[in-house]
């Protein structure tokens, strides 16, 4: 980084955030963003870029644009049209208009960014944040972390390398209610606790059998594969079928299965598992539809600790009377958390003895913005991470190591067998040959991800 951007990032972390309000109460939309021009340090604003503003990212530039303290500058997209919904709902948030590009490297090369938010597509999301990490910027990832766990060892290097932060979007980490609901379980409100059981529902349609189609002019579709082999582009892909190719995405179990097991594993106290295996398949239609519509993942820590994660995509009858959640089993009782910002303990004899509301909605259907609200301090912890190195809800060592649980299930799944693995980093013992071309992937030539 040049003696200009030095000098710009020292004044940003000598800055503080005017109060605690301001860090919770102050971030809610229910606040307008220009009710704060009179705040002290209000107007130092983070200066933000966007990468992929269709559908999540574009919930998350309002975000970012509604936070007092920051600036959506630039957003990326490979579909002009994204662009201009994009610019024209950022109008409601803030007073400036952002620079649009359809190319996200260009926006990595003003000296003004301080941060990069990645809500392409999976295949982008390690590459894109080991280039920003390159250019000198601080990261905001959304779930999961990587396509492949080698990625996701590749985003801990580059934070070791260059010193930036990058935080995941696994935004339950900094719901106030869901945090005092782990903190429930760590002071052993329910006893020992040896078996979470996580899942997810939903009705999603057939994407059928897609037909080659000719590019549009509005797409850049080989920047949006960006990293991945070159493949035709097909009318069932974008803009978020993606998701069920493995070439592109990563399954339910990585775009939701990714939440749940991430507050397991936190409960839990776990890191890394012993044995992983996992059953299921696509069973509600014949399409073009590769990954697991119906999955249930086993994911095992040593001979007292067990994750389960049970996925639906096409059948949306919910489990203990939530489509999301995650339920702690412990030797004195259980805990459940739900979708929302809440939780219920009870007692061995399955009797409620204690419940936390939150009365912030939270639409877990929503596939763009479900909990915008509460979803802002998980963003101001990441602006807390960078003017005043406070400690990060969801930093990438945390993000990886819950991201490469359901990795893992997934590489059981399509490996057929049960994984045994080394519990102190994560990696698949045996069967090396076979192994390797589920831990990282091939990579398009010219855009092989190096830190």
């Amino acid at each position: 980084m040049n003696k200009e951007m030095n000098s710009r990032r020292e004044f940003l972390k000598k800055s503080i955030l005017a109060t605690g309000a301001l860090s919770i109460g102050g971030v809610l939309p229910a606040f307008s963003a220009k009710s704060y021009n009179n705040i002290i340090g209000a107007n130092e604003r983070l200066r933000v870029s966007v990468m992929g503003v269709n559908s999540r990212g574009l919930a998350l530039a309002e975000n970012f644009a509604s936070q007092p303290n920051s600036e959506v500058a630039h957003i990326c997209d490979v579909d002009s049209r994204a662009l201009q919904k994009c610019t024209k709902a950022l109008s409601k948030f803030q007073k400036s208009i952002p620079k649009e590009y359809g190319d996200f490297r260009k926006s990595l090369e003003s000296k003004d960014i301080d941060i990069l938010v990645v809500a392409a597509p999976d295949h982008w999301h390690a590459p894109a944040a080991i280039m920003a990490s390159q250019a000198g910027k601080h990261v905001y990832l959304e779930k999961p972390c990587s396509h492949n766990p080698n990625e996701g060892e590749l985003l801990i290097q580059a934070v070791q390398r260059y010193g930036n932060v990058i935080q995941m979007g696994n935004q339950r980490r900094s719901w106030p209610n869901v945090v005092k609901a782990i903190g429930e379980l760590h002071a052993g409100s329910i006893g020992e606790v040896y078996f979470a059981k996580t899942w997810y529902t939903n009705n999603r349609p057939s994407i059928g059998i897609g037909k080659e189609i000719v590019v549009p002019s509005w797409l850049n579709f080989d920047l949006w594969q960006g990293p991945a082999p070159r493949m035709k582009l097909k009318d069932n892909l974008l803009h978020y079928n993606w998701h069920w190719f493995w070439h592109w995405g990563t399954g339910e179990a990585l775009n939701n299965g990714t939440h749940m097991v991430d507050l397991a594993r936190w409960g839990l106290q776990v890191n890394y598992p012993t044995k992983v295996s996992s059953l299921g398949g696509r069973y509600a239609y014949k399409d073009d539809w590769e990954t697991p519509d119906t999955q249930v993942i086993n994911i095992e820590f040593g001979e007292d600790k067990l994750i389960s994660w049970e996925g639906r995509s096409c059948n949306g009858y919910p489990i203990e009377g939530s489509t999301v959640g995650v339920m702690f089993y412990g030797k004195n009782g259980s805990l459940q958390i739900d979708g929302a910002n809440s939780y219920k303990v009870y007692d061995l004899k399955g009797v409620l003895v204690r419940e936390v509301k939150d009365d912030m909605p939270v639409n877990t259907a929503s596939l763009t913005s479900p909990s915008q609200r509460l979803d802002a301090i998980h963003i101001q912890n990441l602006f807390s991470a960078i003017k005043n190195k406070e400690v990060l809800h969801s930093d990438i060592v945390s993000g990886h190591q819950s991201t490469l649980l359901v990795q893992l299930g997934n590489i059981a799944q399509r490996a057929g067998r049960v994984l045994n693995i080394d519990p102190t980093n994560g990696h698949i013992l045996g069967d090396q040959p076979a192994m390797d071309s589920y831990w990282s992937r091939t990579y398009q030539a010219g855009w092989e991800v190096k830190v």
